[in-house]
C-alpha cells in the first residue's frame, strides 16, 4: 500500500521519440493498479534537455498512456 517512485532515464529525455515514448508507457503501466505512484527522473533534468521533450512527457502522463 505504499507510493511507487518510476524513474525515466533523464538521457531518454534529451533524446526524445520514440524510445521516450515507450519508456514513459512502461513505467505508467508497471504503475496500473497501484495505490499511488510518483513518476520522476532519476537524476533530474539535465541542462541539454528541451523543454519540449519535458512538455511531451507531461502530456503522456497526464494522458495515462500506456
Amino acid at each position: 500500500k505504499l507510493p511507487l517512485q518510476g524513474n525515466l532515464d533523464p538521457i531518454l529525455l534529451i533524446r526524445g521519440g520514440p524510445a521516450l515514448d515507450r519508456e514513459v508507457a512502461h513505467i505508467l503501466k508497471q504503475a496500473q493498479g497501484l495505490p499511488a505512484h510518483i513518476f520522476n527522473l532519476g537524476h533530474g533534468i539535465l541542462p541539454p534537455t528541451p523543454i519540449e521533450h519535458v512538455s511531451h512527457v507531461l502530456d503522456l502522463i497526464r494522458a495515462g498512456v500506456s
